[in-house]
């Protein structure tokens, strides 16, 4: 499941964050949910203050170090430090996104209704769908789903008593 998180109001998704500066040079430290395609060289993310384009990126532990266009020393880089980075979403067919499941109502493979997903909280074992009223059920145990409608889960017996 990709973790990407909605952008407010604009159908963009919000795909990461610049954390921090790296270096003089205007490199900056990025956190990114999302594939990490978005930040090939010419790609172009919006954000809140308008767009960045990537010049060039690199792997870094488990974060990337960026370098965008017309950001071109420290100052400039600690300008941007928490700048949510927003993009349209990718399609790759069989995917879950978060975007598509919160809202969306859960039924169990019986059709027993059993909530409407409130938040995707990750877990290292699988991501779980928060369901109101506070039932989680883990995503490994989603057989289908229609983005924005309906998650079929087939749970053991017991998990949401």
């Amino acid at each position: 499941m990709s973790p990407e998180h909605p952008g407010e109001g604009s159908g963009l998704l919000e795909v990461g964050r610049i954390l921090r500066p790296h270096g003089l040079s205007g490199e900056v430290l990025v956190e990114l949910w999302s594939d990490q395609s978005r930040l090939r060289p010419g790609n172009v993310l919006d954000t809140e203050r308008g767009p960045l384009t990537v010049t060039a990126s690199r792997h870094h532990r488990d974060r990337f170090l960026v370098s965008f266009s017309g950001v071109t020393d420290r100052a400039a880089a600690d300008a941007w430090r928490g700048v949510a980075l927003l993009a349209e979403p990718l399609s790759q067919p069989g995917t879950l996104w978060v975007h598509q499941l919160v809202g969306a109502t859960v039924v169990s493979a019986t059709g027993e209704e059993l909530g409407v997903v409130e938040a995707v909280e990750p877990n290292p074992a699988s991501d779980l769908l928060v369901l109101g009223g506070g039932g989680l059920v883990p995503l490994r145990f989603v057989v289908s789903f229609e983005p924005h409608e309906r998650v079929v889960v087939d749970i053991p017996d017991g998990l949401l008593d």
